[in-house]
């Protein structure tokens, strides 16, 4: 593509590639500039009331004429012929909400975007189909990373030329030199003026856009090689952080924000677990894997008082989190801190199980046995405020002795750790060698600290909470699923199956359809939208996990169910593998295929590990012959970057032995 798009060369956009609008990395309080920030104080209602998303529902009353995403949105920006704006957010995502507060609630903005463009809402969550499609299209016209609120400008049949991420509402707003106001003027104007150049750089972003994820290419024609294994655990060691754990590490850039990444730690596990003593690979595996759970656990990423994990830390040490709460970390995590208290028995890693399970059965599961989404990084329109601390309101928590010994734990004889004057809780050492430097056992340490952090997480009740996505999403329930079913069965406690099993009722008895066809959503009470191949991966092996933990053969038969009608709407009959959309999904720039393991699994990675779980209980080999052909289809990308589809590699080990 060329360096610059014609289009936007034409009418001076130049500044834009200045900008650092990938603000969806930055914490600390954004300044709420509108009154208005309360959703319910305009009194103009938009097409976005009609919908059930909370996300869409927040934005119902801005004077914004937002659309959904559907058959009648796009035929009216057709018949009109104007461009389209399309933004993409989530209900938990704090840029999106500051970018709301300064642009979509302003009514001169408002104004030009009602005159200018079909302006169109999207919940990520709930549309990870158009989410993936044009946040790919956003990497190949900045080629430096994406992020959320995705600020998209289309053409009216729906192809991509112009895009970026947060911008402030104007000229010079937080230091930028063009604000998203003049960004959509000159847009705007640009598409009446060079009508033809935006189309020829639309197409030319389209054709891209479709050859990266279309999933041409993804195999090389060989079979399964026993070199992936081993090459995963090179390369993630390529990456990793020596000195504070977890992926992602550059000496060039080397505070840059780190991620759980659960799918590379779910490798490490079971390379863990199958340690060869020949192979030095599987000792560099458990060390990573162990390494970078002791420091997530102590760092602010994980919520002591509450549990849980928040969704990244903005930095390298794990200290200072994007403070939402997502239940697909959580509820990948609760496997993974299983998994690693099973292979070490180390009590810490038995409470941080329990951190994450009691904080999703408090302040996620529905009275239905649904399991919500997610809890926003925000209250009262500032980033973590509800999770932060001054010294002196601790102080007045606590008596004397609750304070010294609490705050010799927890760092607060350091200096502030957030914004140069509030705590966020975290250890400096790992809990079990504070236990040691005291002479007491790990249990007797915990038990002194649990009255002292119920009384402060009781004051912190009290706060304004930040706002709950009451959604329940298919794919992630499945997770979660999960999560309970692996704490419950390893630590023995079956309240923890108990509540998988719940979940587990409630998405059969709601989320599957006469046909038995998944469906994505469930709010306000009914269940929509087609389901993708990630929610019938995920709930498949969320129903294996239950049959593993309390062998209830009814799991193991609607895992069963559920993967034919899977094979029957997803596979690919000519190269292997699975659409991440059905056959009969509505058509959009392109159906993807991708085995790209990210915070999110990938719906192909998953399938295969289920397809094997199958076929072993069952004694099909029919199954057991889908999921080598699954593996096979990725066979170029296992070959050339196996770490990408770390999830994939550990079906791939069942053929190369």
């Amino acid at each position: 593509m060329r360096n610059m798009i014609l289009a936007i060369a034409v009418v001076g956009f130049l500044g834009f590639f200045g900008l650092a609008d990938a603000q969806e990395n930055l914490a600390g309080d954004a300044p709420v500039q509108k009154t208005a920030a309360d959703h319910g104080q305009h009194k103009h209602t938009n097409e976005l009331a009609k919908e059930s998303s909370p996300y869409l529902l927040m934005h119902a009353h801005n004077p914004v004429n937002w659309y959904a995403w559907n058959d009648t949105t796009l035929a009216k920006a057709k018949k009109e012929g104007k461009p389209i704006f399309l933004s993409i957010g989530y209900s938990s995502c704090h840029w999106c909400h500051v970018m709301e507060r300064e642009s979509f609630l302003d009514e001169e903005i408002a104004k030009f975007l009602n005159d200018n463009f079909i302006c169109i809402k999207v919940d990520r969550e709930e549309r990870p189909d158009v989410d993936e499609i044009y946040m790919q299209a956003l990497m190949e016209i900045r080629r430096d990373g994406g992020g959320w609120p995705l600020s998209m400008f289309m053409t009216p049949d729906t192809r991509p030329f112009f895009g970026g991420t947060y911008w402030p509402a104007r000229d010079g707003d937080r230091g930028a030199r063009m604000g998203f106001l003049s960004i959509a003027t000159r847009v705007a104007q640009a598409f009446h003026d060079n009508r033809e150049a935006i189309e020829k750089d639309a197409q030319v972003v389209t054709q891209r856009t479709r050859a990266s994820l279309a999933g041409k290419g993804q195999s090389n024609g060989l079979p399964v090689q026993k070199s992936w294994s081993n090459k995963t655990v090179e390369n993630l060691a390529a990456e990793y952080d020596a000195q504070y754990g977890g992926f992602g590490y550059s000496a060039v850039s080397p505070d840059r924000p780190k991620f759980p990444q659960p799918a590379n730690l779910f490798f490490l596990v079971n390379k863990s677990r199958n340690a060869d003593a020949q192979d030095p690979n599987s000792a560099s595996a458990k060390q990573m894997l162990i390494a970078t759970c002791e420091r997530m656990m102590m760092g602010g990423i994980y919520d002591h008082l509450g549990g849980g994990f928040h969704r990244y830390s903005v930095d390298r040490y794990w200290k200072i989190p994007h403070f939402e709460k997502m239940l697909y970390d959580n509820g990948q995590l609760a496997t993974v801190y299983a998994d690693v208290y099973e292979l070490t028995q180390r009590g810490e890693f038995r409470y941080v199980v329990e951190g994450i399970l009691d904080f999703v059965t408090r302040d996620l599961v529905a009275q239905s046995g649904g399991i919500y989404s997610s809890l926003d990084a925000e209250s009262e329109g500032v980033e973590g405020k509800f999770y932060r601390w001054e010294l002196d309101e601790i102080k007045q928590s606590l008596s004397e002795s609750e304070y010294k010994l609490f705050a010799s734990i927890y760092g607060l004889n350091d200096p502030p750790n957030f914004e140069e004057q509030y705590y966020a809780p975290q250890l400096k050492k790992k809990i079990s060698e504070l236990a040691a430097e005291r002479s007491i056992e790990l249990a007797e340490l915990e038990s002194q600290l649990v009255p002292i952090r119920k009384k402060l997480f009781d004051v912190r009740a009290k706060r304004i909470a930040p706002l709950l996505d009451t959604k329940i999403l298919t794919a992630w329930n499945g997770q979660m699923i999960r999560g309970f079913a692996d704490g419950g069965r390893v630590l023995k406690k079956t309240e923890y199956v108990e509540t998988a099993a719940r979940a587990a009722d409630f998405a059969l008895a709601n989320l599957v359809d006469r046909d038995g066809r998944l469906l994505r959503t469930f709010s306000d009470g009914k269940a929509k939208l087609n389901g993708y191949l990630i929610d019938y991966a995920c709930l498949i092996d969320g129903l294996i996990a239950l049959h593993r933990a309390d062998g209830n053969q009814k799991w193991l038969d609607a895992a069963k169910r559920l993967q034919q009608k899977q094979d029957e709407l997803f596979w690919d009959e000519k190269n292997g593998g699975y659409f991440y959309t059905s056959k009969d999904h509505e058509t959009l720039l392109v159906r993807s295929k991708r085995v790209y393991d990210n915070a999110m699994p990938a719906g192909n990675s998953v399938a295969a590990t289920n397809l094997l779980y199958l076929a072993e209980n069952f004694k099909d080999e029919s199954f057991k012959e889908k999921a080598h052909k699954t593996v096979l289809s990725a066979s170029s990308i296992l070959t050339r970057a196996p770490q990408a589809a770390p999830w994939l590699v550990i079906a791939a080990e069942e053929f190369a032995k």
